[in-house]
């Protein structure tokens, strides 16, 4: 009787195996290196259909000015099936080098910058229409209006497009401004540092709520130096909500976008700092508390050094990747369970895939993640980077 309640239990515990949902990693697309596309490091979009849009930092054109024989970058489209399509080749003038997302609005325009090009070679900010057509918005100088822009845009109900840049501006800390759909452009804020500002906003793009406030994220400046999270509100007054502290019981250089949910907390991560200095996924209250909810501790199991936002379900898990660590070194994509539960869901630099993602994490409606890598980004070879999907 007993080895038949053994051999039973065996059987049933075999047919929930059966029937549990499959965890798969899949690469949808490598890149090459050529006219492809080459180092992926903002992460993507999906339009209704479900294809994926985003940008490689090389790759194209290898006689683009001042490619240097790798090329200026690309926008692409990803199929379901992962077939490739090359939007826009970028060749120098019109911009070179993109490291943000784009966004795509309802007609099917599609809006990015570059981080470097364009008239006077500090970036551009581009609209590519549905007939295929790239149009500069705008061009930087390098003066007041700002330089090098690493984050992508935000569109307001106006078509208003809102958008940072790292660096220049009157203080040389960066600056937000906006291009109204006429082409008239207005710096809304230049970053002065020091203990009540910000200073070097980096990577992700601006959060926007349905009033048209604007949130985002400096990796330097506050009252301590490491960075704070703001708002600009629609009537244009800029606040600091939080100042990160650094050191083993905060994070420091936030990077990358903030979440919002429908209580108005934000969620974010820093790239260093915290207990074990590999960074944090933080929580901020509208009041300005702030509760750290993992400090990354690197090594095989855990991730280290996230540059990406983290992505927020319906449930409030929060899902994101870091660009080291792991078990092969590489990276990881992880969750954080709304009980603070934190599983490695896949570690990147294997065989599977190249590694090193820094931009965040698409969810899809039916809970499929979506990402890319960056790959290695060295000029005596070509791990090009790819574009990957994550089935729970």
């Amino acid at each position: 009787m007993t080895n038949r309640v053994y051999v039973m239990t065996f059987l049933i515990v075999l047919v929930l195996a059966a029937f549990a949902p499959a965890q798969t990693f899949t690469v949808l697309h490598n890149f090459t290196g050529g006219s492809d596309g080459w180092g992926p490091y903002a992460g993507l979009i999906q339009d209704p259909a479900g294809d994926l849009y985003g940008t490689t930092s090389l790759g194209g054109d290898p006689n683009c000015t001042p490619g240097y024989g790798y090329g200026c970058g690309v926008v692409f489209k990803l199929d379901a099936a992962g077939t490739e399509t090359v939007l826009h080749t970028f060749w120098g003038s019109d911009g070179t080098n993109p490291v943000a997302p784009v966004l795509r609005d309802k007609a099917g325009n599609i809006y990015g910058t570059t981080s470097y090009g364009g008239s006077s070679g500090y970036g551009t900010v581009f609209k590519i229409d549905t007939a295929g057509t790239e149009t500069v918005l705008y061009s930087f100088t390098g003066g007041p209006d700002g330089c090098y822009p690493y984050q992508g845009v935000v569109v307001g109900k106006s078509g208003t497009v809102f958008l940072t840049t790292p660096e220049c501006g009157s203080s040389g800390y960066g600056t937000i401004f906006k291009i109204e759909s006429g082409g008239n452009f207005a710096r809304l804020h230049s970053f002065a540092g020091g203990p009540s500002d910000g200073a070097y906003p980096w990577y992700g793009h601006l959060t926007m709520d349905k009033a048209g406030n604007l949130y985002g994220l400096t990796s330097g400046g506050g009252a301590s130096g490491n960075g704070v999270l703001y708002e600009l509100s629609d009537s244009g007054t800029f606040t600091v909500l939080h100042s990160f502290a650094g050191g083993t019981s905060d994070g420091c250089a936030p990077n990358g976008s903030v979440v919002q949910d429908k209580a108005g907390n934000f969620y974010g991560t820093t790239s260093f700092c915290g207990s074990k200095n590999y960074g944090t996924i933080w929580k901020v209250s509208k009041t300005g508390k702030e509760t750290v909810l993992h400090n990354f501790a690197g090594g095989t199991s855990d991730g280290c050094n996230p540059a990406a936002v983290v992505t927020r379900d319906s449930n409030g898990n929060l899902y994101g990747v870091t660009y080291g660590c792991g078990a092969n070194g590489g990276g990881a994509l992880y969750e954080l369970s709304a009980k603070g539960t934190f599983t490695l869901l896949h570690s990147f630099g294997g065989s599977d895939a190249s590694g090193f993602p820094t931009g965040e994490v698409l969810r899809s409606a039916s809970g499929v993640l979506f990402g890319t890598t960056a790959g290695f980004l060295s000029y005596t070879g070509c791990d090009c980077g790819s574009v990957w999907s994550y089935a729970p």
